[in-house]
């Protein structure tokens, strides 16, 4: 297949781009490469992806030195010409969109930021799709998104109405924009909503990579509703092969959906949301221990109430996936975790983790 993935430079668009080209795809990633977390651990990212830093320029494809199949392009989707000429250009089999403003709580601040780039671009790329005979639509979507919703586990039949953050409901909004172009226009869309996902090349404002920074250079960690939390932690790898199963299934419309008794996850169109979460909730507390062994210090914990924007508990029903896909998570805490500390302190003996640079070495992911 011939693939855009957007957020090439992002963690899961990272992993994601390595395992697709490693099965033969020919892949156009982008990214805005924004300054919302460290930019250059998006640029180590690339160049693992053999993307030379040198070259990148705006709206400018960069042929990767590793991959005959992969190429590079810095765009912002808020670009709707750019975005457009270059899915013309390319006559995309697939798009997998990924990119997106990060960030419960930097929602909070900076609500602009999340209109533009998680409403706006996702029109753009819904365009692309409708002009360009995309023949399937695959888009991130986010446990976020269950809000107030206290039924556990999270259904994809559950309501998710009441989101308690501008991100959740722009992901929401996701959901119901790609719905509309899958009955109007016929486009074939599957929304994925992520649980908590973790592993080598992550996120630094993520819990993992936060915990263990903190932790390697002791300090503080804060703890939010003082431990009482649990999480769906869900491994790269995991998530990677869950996508790549949906990527080859577009959908079909349900013939048995009615409008009499919806359910919100299928429709008469061509319309499908999944979770794609371990099915294992793990306390946050027991998590910081797990990670405590591995890097082989002790935490120092400052305990905070409940913060604005955030649930006590996440936990994925895959019941759908599983049952559609053979969907199998089959990576536990103790091992994903161990993978993750190999792979920082590697990352990080670069910069002795005081954060001043040393001579950098060919970083290969765990």
């Amino acid at each position: 297949m011939k693939l855009l993935i957007t957020g090439a430079a992002g963690f899961i668009g990272f992993h994601l781009n390595n395992s697709l080209l490693k099965l033969g795809h020919k892949i156009v990633g982008i990214d805005n490469l924004n300054d919302y977390y460290d930019v250059q651990l998006k640029y180590d990212r690339l160049v693992e992806s053999g993307i030379d830093r040198t070259k990148i320029k705006w709206n400018e494809e960069v042929q990767s030195e590793k991959y005959e199949l992969y190429s590079f392009i810095r765009m912002n989707l808020e670009d709707k010409e750019t975005l457009l000429s270059v899915c013309e250009k390319n006559r995309f089999d697939v798009i997998i969109h990924l990119a997106a403003q990060a960030g419960v709580r930097y929602s909070i601040t900076n609500p602009d930021v999340y209109v533009q780039s998680n409403v706006v671009g996702f029109l753009n790329i819904l365009e692309a799709c409708r002009y360009n005979n995309v023949r399937h639509l695959v888009y991130a979507s986010s446990s976020s998104v269950y809000g107030l919703n206290e039924q556990i586990p999270f259904s994809v039949t559950h309501s998710v109405d009441h989101p308690i953050s501008l991100y959740a409901a722009t992901k929401k909004s996701n959901e119901l924009m790609a719905h509309s172009y899958s009955h109007l226009f016929h486009i074939p869309t599957t929304g994925l909503r992520f649980f908590t996902v973790y592993g080598p090349w992550g996120r630094p404002d993520m819990a993992c990579y936060l915990f263990a920074d903190a932790i390697m250079k002791g300090h503080p960690i804060n703890v939010f509703n003082h431990g009482k939390m649990k999480r769906d932690f869900t491994y790269i790898d995991d998530i990677v092969k869950g996508i790549i199963k949906v990527v080859k299934r577009p959908p079909l419309p349900d013939r048995r959906w009615t409008g009499k008794a919806p359910d919100p996850s299928r429709s008469s169109a061509p319309f499908r949301i999944y979770n794609i979460g371990n099915n294992r909730p793990v306390p946050l507390l027991d998590f910081i221990s797990e990670l405590e062994k591995d890097l082989g210090r002790k935490a120092i914990l400052k305990l905070h109430d409940m913060q604005a924007g955030d649930v006590s508990a996440t936990w994925a029903n895959i019941d759908d996936l599983v049952n559609e896909f053979n969907y199998k998570p089959g990576t536990s805490i103790e091992t994903g975790l161990k993978k993750f500390v190999a792979w920082y302190k590697k990352y990080h003996a670069q910069f002795k983790l005081t954060g001043k640079p040393a001579e950098k070495e060919k970083l290969q992911v765990v």
